[in-house]
């Protein structure tokens, strides 16, 4: 599962410094860092869906579970239902 934790991590970085210019590490607090709107918010959680096959919503769709890449690590691992 560590490989796949890594994937997951490694993916959301490569996203996040694509598209932010930013030196994003998994810790970060990403909307603390300031520069992120809310509609960026919103691709994110279009990014985390498309790419990884889960659907977020009701009480997952949360600004904890987005607030740094290691949470968002930890929502795809629990949406799609691994130990």
């Amino acid at each position: 599962m560590t490989s796949d934790v890594d994937t997951v991590s490694s993916e959301l970085l490569d996203f996040l410094r694509a598209r932010t210019k930013r030196p994003f590490t998994e810790t970060d607090d990403l909307f603390a860092a300031g520069g992120l709107t809310s509609l960026f918010a919103m691709e994110l959680v279009t990014f985390v869906e498309q790419r990884f096959g889960v659907v977020v919503d009701g009480p997952d769709l949360t600004l904890d579970n987005f607030r740094t890449v290691r949470a968002m690590t930890d929502l795809v691992h629990r949406l799609r239902g691994a130990p």
